[in-house]
């Protein structure tokens, strides 16, 4: 049963996760800086939270695909 995540290569996901996360380069990350709101309490905004979700997408990707493909069961049986 292969979706379309499975015909995705691991190294690809990663390159362009790392690429999302740390964009823009300058000043500052967006993650980086989201996360500095968010703990202090001021990440409330409707933009900001986006911006949130749109710069982790392919992180999450990245976690789902690594348990999908080295933490699934040993057996085939999920």
């Amino acid at each position: 049963m292969g979706g379309w995540l499975d015909r995705i290569p691991l190294t690809l996901l990663i390159v362009g996760a790392t690429l999302m996360a740390l964009a823009p380069f300058y000043p500052e990350p967006h993650l980086w800086q989201k996360a500095r709101m968010l703990f202090a309490g001021e990440l409330t905004r409707p933009e900001d939270i986006f911006d949130v979700l749109f710069h982790s997408a392919l992180l999450i990707l990245v976690g789902i695909k690594v348990k999908r493909d080295y933490f699934s069961s040993e057996d085939g049986v999920e």
